[in-house]
């Protein structure tokens, strides 16, 4: 049988003779019932908080459950976001490096054209100043032979005095260019 404080207030006792005092085994009876309604809402009451603390710690447990999976989860994408930027600055790099050399190949390139450009106009000049030191010659040969025909006419009413000077072909070129 289960004691509640309800039963030891109303056990009745059987009477015989000799027994004992009605009023004390009342008296007692009743400080019984009542110190033990008192430790039977105690463990009633505690019951209750133990049945409130089991359910914290099981929001807890899956909060902290919670917590432990975002934390992974912010760590495995930290980790992932520094191997991307990784590899990411690897492959700028990488780019980097191939823009660089190709711009030195372009300059090389740009350098050999410009030299092969110099070479070209050089001859050039060569050549142009060969043309025109022949044509300054021929010029002189022709002025060279009318002027001897001009000597070997004989003067009109008035002569006219030729000086005979020689034409510098150096002179003229350097002052056509």
């Amino acid at each position: 049988m289960r004691f509640t404080p309800y039963n030891i207030k109303n056990q009745e006792f059987n009477r015989e003779m000799r027994g004992y005092d009605r009023e004390e085994v009342s008296t007692f009876l009743e400080a019984l019932s009542l110190e033990f309604a008192q430790l039977f809402e105690e463990n009633e009451k505690l019951k209750s908080d133990i049945e409130y603390n089991k359910n914290q710690i099981e929001d807890y447990k899956k909060l902290e459950k919670t917590l432990q999976s975002t934390l992974m989860s912010a760590q495995e994408s930290s980790s992932k976001a520094v191997e991307s930027a990784k590899k990411q600055n690897a492959l700028i790099i990488k780019e980097a490096e191939i823009k660089a050399a190709q711009l030195v190949d372009r300059s090389k390139e740009e350098v050999t054209r410009l030299q092969d450009a110099v070479l070209e106009l050089s001859e050039e000049k060569k050549l142009l100043l060969a043309k025109l030191k022949a044509m300054v010659e021929t010029q002189v040969k022709v002025l060279d032979s009318s002027s001897s025909i001009i000597k070997s006419k004989p003067a009109p009413v008035k002569q006219i005095k030729n000086k005979d000077e020689d034409i510098d072909v150096d002179d003229i070129l350097e002052k056509l260019l």
